[in-house]
């Protein structure tokens, strides 16, 4: 319970933090990000300590470099130097995805999609995390953000597999360091690397698409 309780609290104050300083101001979002940024690489260079880094150091710093891009652009035809609203609509999709996944695979979960690297990931935690996260996209997009619901929707779509695909690319590092979390920078929940992993393909995928497809 003690350890819920610090991992709820915890969990609360990063997406505090991650909502605050993305919707703020332009400052506070690029500080944010470079602060965040350099946590993750530092991380990942402790991953790969007397291993190869190019590849792993690359998938850290795209994402974040891109971000900037994603951030300052507006992908809505609106004359505004920070797109926040699609940078939290992503926070929100893949924290719900995350949850979700994680309480179908607590209790339903029984095949797993990749054992030998993630041993608690399931299909039975993908598809519960797929549907809340439709869900969250379609109420989201009613209530509170101006997005077209087709766009929210295939997003929405998109997000499960990216998320997945980096919590997977992340947990094969740690098993070849033969950690458990990245780093212990957030309380009850390890490192910067153990929240940021499921936006790290997301990120510029999602710019390729949302940008020129």
């Amino acid at each position: 319970m003690n350890e819920n309780i610090k991992r709820g609290f915890s969990g609360l104050i990063y997406i505090s933090v991650m909502w605050f300083c993305t919707s703020y101001s332009t400052l506070t979002f690029s500080i944010l990000f470079l602060v965040i940024g350099i946590i993750s690489f530092y991380e990942m260079l402790k991953l790969r300590q007397g291993k190869s880094k190019l590849i792993a150091l690359l998938f850290i710093s795209v994402p974040f470099i891109m971000i900037h891009f994603f951030g300052f652009f507006s992908l809505s035809n609106q004359n505004e130097l920070i797109n926040y609203r699609m940078i939290l609509f992503i926070f929100i999709l893949t924290w719900t995805f995350d949850t979700f996944a994680y309480i179908f695979g607590i209790n339903f979960g029984k095949r797993k999609i990749l054992p030998s690297i993630s041993p608690k990931k399931s299909w039975e935690g993908f598809l519960g995390g797929l549907i809340f996260t439709l869900l969250a996209s379609y109420i989201t997009t009613l209530n509170l953000f101006e997005i077209d619901i087709s766009k929210a929707m295939i997003i929405s779509l998109f997000i499960p597999f990216t998320a997945t695909l980096g919590d997977f690319t992340e947990s094969y590092y740690k098993r070849q360091a033969g950690v458990k979390d990245s780093g212990s920078f957030i309380p009850g929940h390890g490192g910067m690397l153990d929240r940021m992993d499921a936006f790290l393909f997301t990120i510029p995928l999602l710019y390729i698409f949302l940008t020129f497809l």
